[in-house]
């Protein structure tokens, strides 16, 4: 494992609609910036992305489901966590070949204002995104404007640039409300590095909340996709835990693990997360009646080589020292309709995952 410790980017930008014109600043340019600077008007800009998709048809309606049992702490403000792989822009128009889903809905003009909309929407204290391709010109400095750290870490070897016309190499993104938490540290990997296939990268950041005072630690990543790898996510997913164990000393700090592992319920690196000695649990499974099983599908796509409908992403949580508030359900089939993922409603062939969290039992004491 390659580790790197990297400097946050965020850079003031007040008009989605504009794009930098000049060479991207480096991360450390937009965070000096950014530390003078008063978070910009949210709801102006969610404001601009409805008007720019008024043809559009009405987005998928979801709602939060609070889990039985669950009693908030009413002394205590919830941290909102949005999980979402957001379609890299090249790869939607140049390799995935979405079959069913028109040439147009995938323009780019009008699926960043989409993509935009649905954080808006849900206002995550923390956010991580896969196959961000458009971070420098885009998601770096419009979200920067509204009050978030950001932290961009693209693949080695992006597969977006094989692509004509690229913007660049995709990879991982984490935002972090500036008013919620104190960054304290923030670290990049390249996961099982040793192996040379390996692609796949991952930030990890130790945070400090405001409010309480108590740290928590946040890991974003996107493990190897394809039928057929599934030995080289394991080695990935392992080599993320035995990093996540020194950061959080052990079960010392409460984690979150947010990602795209490409991996359904029964492949061995999802078994590995579940039975970790991190004591983590994911947080989707709580929409469940029993709350022990996932949801049936994140990413519900018609390709060349046929339909699939699957469970590859999660946010995982540290049950001694965080418990779930309310998950964000997931839409019907007939609300996706017929023709899948993505569409002109909705930008990725990826659902967002979101979940309110809050810290539980005593701090920093050992499980």
């Amino acid at each position: 494992m390659d580790i790197t410790v990297c400097s946050m980017g965020s850079r003031l930008y007040s008009a989605l609609a504009q794009t930098l014109s000049r060479n991207a600043l480096p991360e450390s340019e937009y965070l000096e910036q950014m530390d003078h600077e008063e978070p910009g008007d949210q709801e102006a800009l969610l404001r601009e992305c409805e008007k720019a998709l008024r043809r559009r048809p009405a987005r998928l309606h979801r709602s939060f489901v609070f889990p039985k049992g669950r009693v908030p702490d009413k002394h205590q403000q919830p941290i909102r966590v949005m999980q979402w792989n957001i379609l890299a822009q090249a790869l939607g128009e140049g390799k995935d070949n979405f079959v069913q889903c028109p040439a147009d809905a995938l323009n780019w003009n009008e699926r960043k204002y989409l993509i935009l909309e649905e954080i808006l929407t849900y206002e995550p204290d923390i956010l991580c995104l896969q196959e961000v391709d458009h971070y420098y010109d885009t998601f770096g400095p419009v979200l920067a404007n509204l009050g978030y750290c950001c932290t961009f870490q693209p693949k080695p070897r992006s597969p977006c640039l094989g692509v004509k016309e690229n913007n660049g190499p995709d990879g991982c993104a984490l935002f972090v409300r500036h008013s919620r938490f104190l960054l304290e540290e923030s670290t990049c990997l390249h996961l099982a590095s040793a192996t040379p296939l390996s692609n796949q990268v991952a930030i990890v950041q130790m945070l400090r909340c405001h409010d309480t005072g108590r740290r928590l630690c946040i890991a974003v990543t996107h493990l190897k996709a394809c039928s057929g790898w599934e030995h080289l996510r394991c080695a990935q997913g392992s080599d993320l835990l035995r990093a996540l164990e020194e950061a959080t000393e052990g079960t010392r700090i409460p984690l979150l693990v947010c990602g795209d592992f490409n991996a359904e319920p029964s492949e061995d690196v999802y078994r590995r997360f579940a039975t970790s000695h991190l004591g983590l649990d994911s947080a989707c499974k709580l929409l469940s009646p029993d709350s022990q099983s996932e949801p049936p599908y994140t990413t519900w796509k018609i390709r060349l080589s046929g339909e699939s409908c699957n469970t590859l992403d999660y946010i995982w949580y540290s049950c001694h020292g965080l418990s779930v508030d309310a998950v964000l359900d997931f839409p019907t089939e007939e609300q996706i309709g017929p023709n899948r993922l993505p569409s002109y409603n909705y930008p990725s062939d990826h659902l967002s995952l979101v979940c309110d969290v809050r810290f539980c039992g005593e701090p920093d004491r050992l499980q």
